[in-house]
């Protein structure tokens, strides 16, 4: 007979499996659809209105436009199964693959960064705002993220470069850097850009847990039997609260994605947005479907990893 602990890996291994099965044939689909419901033919698009009737033929040619729906499905599932990308690029003549690992580590290197600078910056708020309820401090955490909230991505990174690149010159103005402590001194501006529109909606959620927990039967036991308020906050009460907070946090890695997508533009940062942008400027579709569909590969793996973390760290999830 298989015990408890034996069995729930293995009821989570199937659960997981089973969510994220239906998610990555919708997301196969979804980008294997991008090229074709844009209006309008997708060769002429590419080659301009100008282009040669025989040029554009080639080009069908080329993406297999001319055969039926059905056989350019089979052909773009097996070109990422097989191979794992989505065609060879129009402009740069190599397969998507290469092109997207090669600048896959800055983008993942700022979506990490812009994770850790909204865990450290909304966990403190949220304490302090649940454990100082409805006083000033309470109400300045309220409003003033909201505020920033408001802001548009592009703005504010432009603000923190004023400020602290041309003002300052704590940090580069724009790229990234070859010296001592890069690539991270030039990505902090840019992470904490996407940080800041993350951190509103996490100090508003982690604080209502926190009230929820503080106001729990066991933290009145704990702080009836004298057991310090700094443990009973970061220990206990911490703990309990932060769960609902970190599955927001891995709804909003979508958000992330999308966010670093303009400032890697604004920071002139050479990453995955930045090859979005030339891709669809230069209407490189297969470039534009490697990098859509590493982004929703990136999301499914990132909620998948937060699911375990969850189950491991909350004893009800496994009890469930």
């Amino acid at each position: 007979m298989r015990s408890p602990a034996m069995t729930s890996p293995l009821r989570w291994l199937r659960r997981t499996a089973v969510s994220v099965v239906p998610v990555t044939i919708g997301v196969v689909v979804a980008v294997f659809l991008l090229l074709r419901i844009v209006p309008g033919d997708p060769a002429t698009m590419i080659l301009g209105e100008r282009a040669t009737p025989e040029a554009i033929a080639n080009l069908r040619e080329q993406l297999g436009l001319n055969d039926p729906l059905w056989k350019q499905f089979v052909d773009f599932v097996g070109g990422i199964v097989l191979h794992g990308d989505t065609g060879t690029s129009l402009v740069y003549g190599v397969s998507t693959r290469e092109l997207v690992l090669a600048r896959a580590p800055v983008s993942l290197t700022l979506v990490a960064m812009a994770v850790i600078f909204s865990i450290l910056i909304a966990i403190p708020l949220a304490m302090l705002a649940a454990t100082r309820r409805d006083r000033f401090a309470d109400h300045v955490i309220r409003v003033v993220p909201m505020v920033g909230l408001g802001m548009p991505a592009f703005w504010l990174g432009l603000v923190l470069i004023l400020i602290f690149s041309v003002g300052l010159k704590w940090f580069p103005v724009g790229g990234v850097g070859t010296g001592p402590g890069e690539p991270w001194r030039s990505l902090v501006l840019p992470a904490l850009t996407v940080a800041l529109g993350l951190v509103p909606s996490l100090v508003r959620s982690l604080r209502a847990q926190l009230l929820e927990v503080l106001g729990s039967d066991f933290v009145v036991t704990l702080t009836a039997a004298r057991v310090p308020r700094h443990r009973v906050l970061f220990r206990h009460v911490l703990r309990n609260a932060a769960i609902p907070t970190l599955m927001l946090l891995s709804v909003n890695v979508a958000f992330l994605i999308g966010g670093t997508v303009v400032i890697e533009k604004v920071f002139a940062i050479n990453g995955i947005g930045m090859l979005l942008f030339s891709a669809i400027g230069n209407r490189d579709f297969p470039v534009v479907q490697g990098v859509a569909l590493f982004c929703a590969v990136i999301v499914v793996v990132v909620s998948i990893v937060v699911d375990g973390i969850v189950e491991f760290v909350d004893p009800r999830q496994r009890l469930a």
